[in-house]
């Protein structure tokens, strides 16, 4: 596992996640970025690279960052003379939405120090957005205030913070250490996401078991028990051709 991150240059991610620490309590606050864990961002960058993904977006953000610009870096300068033929406005760009300006920042200084001397870089859309209590179905939930405009063929869950959120309804708030992230995002796009798309979420099972129950197309879903993820993959026919030269690229060996 190591030996991978070295070949990629990537050694000071080694270091970080000897502060790892499975299954860390909630807390209320975090004045440091979470450390690293080696497997999760291993298995996010080959989810990535062998599904082809063109455009990802991400709730939250952190070293996962990092490694999902190096796989779509890695993808654009293999593949984009292949992927020409797709009609994607955001070919090999990266969404991160995140509710704390302090942990943006981080990420984006992490980025440009990592990669500061490349050329061709994949674009990196960097957003900030309150998160607040709402309802959805019935049920109460969060949801992030503005969301950025893509269509994702790949959607990486490890936020918003449960903690910084805005309100209460009825009463309710995610921001109390018996609680757990409830977002509801993924339902309201759903109907825009094409066949083909995949979600996965990185622990939250409280939340995975809520978007489970509400969606409404075809996702095809699994528990990765041994690393704490859920995967979603939207298993439906294409749309037009348009989603077919997308599913086929993503299937080219």
């Amino acid at each position: 596992m190591e030996n991978f991150f070295i070949k990629k240059n990537l050694q000071k991610i080694i270091f970080h996640s000897k502060f790892y620490k499975k299954n860390l309590p909630n807390k209320m606050q975090y004045k440091n970025p979470y450390a690293p864990n080696l497997k999760d961002l291993y298995n996010l960058y080959q989810y990535i690279i062998l599904n082809k993904r063109t455009t990802v977006l991400e709730l939250g953000s952190g070293w996962s960052s990092l490694i999902i610009f190096l796989a779509l870096q890695e993808l654009k300068n293999k593949w984009y003379k292949e992927s020409s033929i797709l009609r994607r406005s955001n070919l090999f760009e990266l969404f991160v939405l995140e509710n704390e300006k302090k942990f943006l920042t981080i990420s984006k200084n992490r980025i440009k120090k990592y990669f500061k001397q490349n050329k061709n870089l994949v674009k990196i859309n960097y957003n900030f957005s309150n998160v607040q209590m709402t309802e959805y179905n019935g049920n109460i939930a969060t949801e992030y205030v503005k969301l950025p405009i893509c269509n994702p063929d790949f959607i990486y869950i490890d936020g918003p913070d449960q903690f910084n959120v805005k309100g209460e309804l009825n009463g309710i708030t995610t921001a109390h250490n018996d609680f757990m992230p409830m977002t509801c995002d993924l339902l309201k796009i759903e109907y825009f996401l094409l066949p083909g798309t995949i979600v996965l979420i990185d622990g939250r099972g409280a939340n995975a078991a809520f978007l489970k129950d509400n969606l409404k197309r075809n996702w095809t879903y699994k528990r990765n028990l041994e690393n704490d993820q859920h995967i979603f993959f939207l298993n439906e026919k294409p749309l037009g051709k348009v989603n077919e030269d997308l599913i086929k690229f993503s299937l080219k060996k």
